[in-house]
């Protein structure tokens, strides 16, 4: 680590939160585990829910987003509002001068990402598309694996990510107005790590396919409620996403090369979001299955929010650059309109 880095580490960054939800809760308690960051603030639509949620760790509570954006000890903010609403405040949070960590999907479309890069590229401030699992160690030992050829030449990606949500048509995941279903909630990772691998057997941060096939099923609020995706790489790799919102899945990667293969048994909240072991599992064609552990010594929000700290003077972060956010909504948009889903934009 470079003398210039270390200085940056012992740098504390002082957090504030936008949107009180449960995985800003992970957030803020990932704060606390990290070498870098510190919550010192956080806003709700209103003052009660604001103080509920400081009063955990502890934080002066807004009751609006706009009083939290005024508060000058905040210099980042992490914005964890539906999905509907992270346009407006990234762009308002990178005018206040703050930088951004915003959960994925970054924005609705890649219209809108667009203008969100714009702002930050204006105002001068950091932004990321919050993928944890990007900034996790063991998202860079897969990618050494595919660069070092373990398992020959990488053809096809199987990346699932699916659950079943209690039916609830006015919470955010299958509420059309909330920017509900599977594709934007966690389709997103599965093409983010298809579009990674892709790059990786290039040499490049990422990828963007040339052909986007899909299909899903709309149910009867409006939102896909599960879906899948093949993707075709101009390099001939090929992947195969799937997500959902009701429907249970084995919510794993592999990646199939022309010798093997690597399974990645917790891809996304690897280790259950703590700190500890996790495994890669390489399967070469003829010998016996290889386990590769991976140690984190923080929790996969600490990672992240440190992370940002790494590269907050640069104003992206190699774990999830502007180019490769405006990508992945790119390739979204395109799921999206095999399927015939638009949220209010034409598809």
């Amino acid at each position: 680590m470079g003398s210039n880095l270390r200085n940056i580490m012992k740098t504390t960054l002082r957090w504030g939160i936008i949107g009180t939800g449960a995985i800003a809760r992970k957030f803020s308690r990932g704060l606390g585990d990290s070498r870098t960051g510190k919550l010192v603030a956080v806003g709700s639509r209103t003052e009660e829910a604001a103080r509920d949620f400081a009063a955990e760790f502890p934080a002066r509570a807004y009751g609006s987003y706009e009083l939290l954006l005024a508060d000058a000890e905040v210099e980042a903010v992490y914005i964890s509002t539906p999905h509907p609403l992270h346009a407006k405040w990234a762009i308002r949070a990178a005018r206040a001068g703050k930088h951004v960590l915003c959960e994925k999907p970054l924005t609705m479309n890649a219209i809108e990402a667009a203008a969100v890069i714009a702002a930050a590229q204006e105002a001068r401030v950091f932004l990321m598309e919050a993928f944890m699992y990007r900034c996790h160690p063991q998202t860079a030992r897969l990618l050494e694996l595919v660069r070092e050829g373990r398992i020959g030449r990488v053809r096809l990606v199987q990346a699932a990510f699916s659950f079943r949500a209690a039916w609830n048509p006015e919470g955010r995941l299958l509420n059309r107005a909330l920017g509900g279903g599977g594709i934007l909630d966690v389709g997103c990772y599965g093409v983010s790590l298809s579009r990674l691998v892709a790059g990786a057997i290039e040499g490049a941060r990422f990828a963007d396919p040339e052909e986007v096939k899909g299909v899903g099923n709309i149910g009867e609020t409006g939102v896909d409620e599960f879906a899948v995706a093949v993707l075709k790489f101009p390099n001939g790799m090929l992947a195969q996403v799937a997500c959902g919102v009701r429907v249970p899945m084995e919510n794993v990667v592999r990646i199939c090369g022309e010798e093997g293969r690597i399974d990645v048994p917790s891809p996304w909240v690897v280790n259950g979001g703590e700190a500890g072991e996790s495994v890669l599992i390489v399967r070469r064609e003829g010998g016996q299955p290889e386990e590769i552990k991976v140690r984190a010594d923080r929790s996969i929000y600490a990672v992240e929010a440190d992370a940002v700290a790494e590269s907050i003077d640069v104003l992206e972060s190699p774990a999830m650059t502007w180019a490769d956010s405006f990508g992945n909504m790119r390739t979204l948009d395109r799921w999206r309109a095999e399927i015939g889903l638009a949220y209010g934009e034409p598809v």
